[in-house]
């Protein structure tokens, strides 16, 4: 049977399929311009959008298991709705969900809330589903290595509570291990939800000391600036969605991402090794500048 892999073309997505493919699963990626996708030898590339329900009957046409991940956008819980509904009545009853960690606590932030009610929507309606938390992606960081490279600034205001940052590559092995976990299964597996951490909890001080040391010259936190971050962002992504990250980062400074006595030991035992850390994203970043 086959795995249906949404958001195949995103950072994560495309971990997800790749590890997939690797575990010898038959995979399918629906994608809005299949000519211009490019995953590995195998995977069935065809034509799909969370919003075009006929592009999503057709997708869904001899799936038997789902990996649903929904890009934050203003519908976000309207895409991830169609894409429930076509599921259940294409006869897919598991399924693996990207939501994020404290998806019931930072209420306010409205990507949160729209994946904290997907989660419900889920329980609702009755998916064998495994929910992944992830906290922070440490990838992100790929988009501010400019300016630590050349002005020594670590400039995310993720505050002193800490965040259990996570590689988006440890995301994407720990969704393929669930997608095949439940694909392989004949019983319908009660639902679960991991939160997807990293191997330490940082703050922005710890990240600053980490590029530091990596780099063997003095970097500093830039401090903790929402609004400032907020107007960075304008510049380069809407406004709404520069105030959701700036919501977001509030929250980071209030409650920070932290983990639950328990989750760095269970994705270690899930994954067979340790998680990579920031240390190994900073050194591999710098290793490639």
């Amino acid at each position: 049977m086959t795995i249906l892999v949404t958001g195949a073309n995103g950072t994560v997505g495309r971990q997800v399929v790749e590890q997939l493919v690797q575990r010898g699963a038959d995979v399918r990626a629906p994608v809005r311009d299949p000519a211009s996708a490019a995953f590995p030898d195998g995977v069935a590339v065809v034509q799909g959008d969370l919003l075009d329900i006929d592009s999503l009957r057709s997708a869904f046409a001899g799936v038997s298991t789902l990996f649903l991940l929904n890009a934050v956008a203003p519908d976000e819980f309207t895409q991830a709705l169609i894409a429930l509904n076509a599921a259940r009545t294409a006869g897919v009853n598991k399924l693996v969900y990207l939501s994020v960690i404290h998806s019931d606590l930072y209420v306010n932030v409205p990507h949160f809330a729209g994946k904290f009610g997907v989660e419900r929507m889920i329980e609702q309606m009755g998916f064998a589903a495994t929910i992944l938390r992830p906290a922070y992606f440490i990838n992100n960081d790929l988009t501010i290595k400019d300016v630590v490279f050349s002005h020594s600034v670590y400039p995310m205001p993720i505050g002193s509570k800490g965040l259990a940052m996570i590689d988006a590559r440890d995301i994407g092995e720990v969704a393929a291990i669930e997608l095949v976990r439940r694909e392989d299964s004949d019983l319908s597996l009660p639902i679960d939800r991991i939160n997807s951490v990293g191997p330490e909890t940082l703050t922005g001080a710890n990240v600053a000391a980490i590029w530091a040391d990596v780099l063997a010259r003095p970097i500093v936190y830039g401090g903790d600036d929402t609004a400032g971050f907020e107007q960075n962002l304008r510049s380069f992504m809407p406004t709404r969605m520069a105030y959701d990250m700036r919501l977001m980062s509030e929250r980071f400074l209030t409650d920070g991402m932290l983990p639950e006595a328990g989750d760095v030991d269970r994705l270690t035992s899930l994954l067979g090794r340790p998680l990579r850390s920031y240390r190994d994203f900073a050194t591999e970043t710098a290793a490639a500048a």
